[in-house]
């Protein structure tokens, strides 16, 4: 059901000073946005990446980000204590199909229960490694690949898993009964997986199945990126028997090839994982990972011990890091997740369907002034889509910074400079506890105050937000995005591309779709990224976002007794080398 925000005629300080009251609620800003899951669009996850394989670092209250924790090393030794149970809060995931990821919440969970060729490992020097492929080449020419798997591979059930198996996987993911929102996206590339998108194949002869261990793949070009997005769900492999027999409900019970399995799950309840059986590599320390779904304040859970890690409200901030409290003994600080969190507008709704509006509105608003008085500085405010530290990140790229003359003189300049017939903006975003993001609201009262202009915040259930988003029927929305693989195409080309299925602001700007085709192809690293990097300039001034912030180094609490997270800025499997210790 959409519940729509109380509109609030206040000024900018009075929503400031809103916050000293209203951050104890369950939506209220935190140090971090790690353990938590909040709506957010593919990975992704801005919300909740999940940590990697490493050693726990040492907690103290003023902890620093230790180079550990952006690791994924092998496991050494059985020394870990085995057992126990991890607990969490969690949401209900939209999803729990490979093929049907947009989200984080659903995507977190989904690459514990299944898994792909290749993987992430959160390393930024060696970002991908094998998962159940053995080894893969690639052509002279950059578009034939051959997958290798390794042997004696199964599903969780027992069941023997062959290279027919991602066939049917991937082949499945591409028909159209199966209504996956991006799977051109992710698979389109591969030579006759969009003739099955259209409805006029059933096989795709770029997936062909060489033997039970052999797989080779061949797209339609060469690109640098490709290997990069088979570690998203969409190109995970699934048990054709499981998802046949089980029809429209197969994900009840489905069978995988992950760390662990789904043991139970009741809606608005309780999801319980536990270790797989089966799976070919190192298995769980961990007997079960428990997801809490009832909701409810994170930090008096934790504090209660029902759940072993959470994040830090602002409020909750100074007390827990405060080294004479007993809770900083706690404090974990973990790195910024690649991600942008942003304000997008639909380009063919008006009033965003005039660039000098849009334009207008990025000038109107300080996002310093929301990084300081909204989020004590933990976070950075945006100038543009990439984000620092990943790879194609423009530091020169000044973006639309804060003027409120020039704001004027864009408005001035739109067809919607009379407020008589100026439209109402409204902005969307997910959840439903009734009371709206207060960045959200602080923006809303930038515009309000340099630009007159009439603004509605409504909300709406993540699944719902998730279908409209997709269909293109929001006017504005509020949202982050978190790299799906580590490559600029992740940000600058799905969500910005003419006709991708990503782009939900309906963007199209011929000069930048034909920098992306130059760029997609380019086999000179430096020279491609140039090239994005000139598309995502013309994006920025094209005003399609009002970027928001980047994340900085953020606290969580983590449970002494818990040991082997690490948190790194991609999202890869966590639970594996968890371990309870105490």
């Amino acid at each position: 059901m959409m519940k729509k925000a109380r509109f609030l005629g206040i000024s900018l300080l009075a929503v400031l000073a809103m916050f000293a009251v209203a951050c104890s609620s369950e939506e209220e800003p935190t140090s971090t946005p790690i353990p938590e899951p909040t709506a957010t669009q593919v990975p992704t996850v801005v919300s909740t990446p999940p940590p990697a394989r490493s050693e726990r670092p040492t907690p103290t209250g003023q902890a620093k980000v230790a180079p550990e924790l952006l690791q994924t090393p092998e496991r050494v030794g059985d020394d870990k204590p085995t057992g126990g149970v991890f607990r969490r809060l969690w949401a209900d995931p939209p999803t729990l199909d490979p093929a049907l990821v947009t989200d984080g919440t659903s995507y977190a969970i989904v690459i514990e229960l299944f898994s792909g060729l290749v993987k992430l490992t959160g390393e930024s020097d060696d970002p991908i490694a094998m998962d159940l492929a053995e080894s893969y080449s690639v052509s002279n020419e950059g578009k034939t690949y051959k997958f290798v798997l390794k042997e004696d591979l199964k599903f969780s059930d027992g069941s023997p898993l062959t290279a027919s198996d991602f066939k049917w996987s991937w082949e499945r993911a591409a028909l159209p009964e199966t209504e996956s929102p991006i799977v051109d996206e992710f698979l389109g590339d591969i030579i006759g997986v969009q003739a099955i998108i259209d409805g006029e194949a059933t096989t795709a002869e770029g997936i062909e199945v060489i033997d039970d261990h052999t797989l080779q793949v061949t797209i339609d070009a060469p690109k640098p990126y490709f290997i990069a997005k088979l570690t998203y769900p969409i190109a995970f492999v699934v048990n054709a028997d499981n998802v046949t027999s089980g029809g429209e409900n197969w994900t009840d019970d489905p069978v995988g090839t992950g760390p662990f399995v789904l043991k139970s799950y009741s809606i608005g309840e309780r999801m319980i994982l536990s270790k797989n059986p089966n799976y070919w590599g190192d298995p769980a320390y961990l007997d079960e990972v428990h997801m809490l779904l009832a909701g409810g304040s994170a930090m008096a859970m934790y504090e209660n011990d029902e759940i072993d890690i959470t994040g830090i409200g602002l409020a909750d901030l100074e007390r827990v890091t405060d080294p004479e409290e007993e809770l900083s003994k706690d404090v974990v600080e973990v790195p910024p997740s690649f991600s942008t969190s942003y304000i997008g507008f639909n380009v063919e709704e008006a009033p965003f369907d005039d660039v000098h509006f849009r334009r207008a509105l990025n000038f109107a608003v300080d996002k310093q002034l929301v990084a300081n008085a909204v989020f004590s500085d933990l976070v950075r405010p945006a100038t543009g889509v990439i984000p620092p530290g990943f790879v194609g990140f423009n530091p020169d790229l000044e973006g639309l910074a804060f003027d409120e003359e020039k704001a004027k003189e864009e408005l001035a300049k739109s067809k919607y400079a009379d407020p008589e017939t100026r439209p109402r903006i409204v902005i969307t975003l997910p959840g439903t506890g009734g009371s709206p993001s207060l960045t959200t609201e602080v923006v809303a009262d930038m515009w309000r105050r340099t630009l007159e202009v009439d603004v509605e915040i409504q909300q709406v259930e993540w699944a719902t937000f998730l279908q409209d988003l997709h269909r293109n029927r929001l006017q504005a929305f509020s949202l982050a995005w978190q790299a799906d693989y580590p490559d600029p195409h992740t940000f600058v080309d799905v969500l910005f591309r003419t006709g991708s299925s990503i782009n939900n602001t309906n963007y199209s700007n011929p000069e930048v779709d034909a920098l992306l085709e130059q760029a997609n192809i380019e086999a000179d690293p430096v020279r491609r990224i140039k090239l994005y990097q000139e598309a995502e300039e013309m994006i920025v001034e094209d005003a399609a976002w009002l970027p928001l912030w980047w994340g900085v180094e953020g606290k969580v609490l983590v449970k002494q007794r818990v040991g082997g997270m690490t948190f790194p800025p991609l999202s890869v499997p966590i639970y594996q080398y968890v371990y309870i210790d105490g």
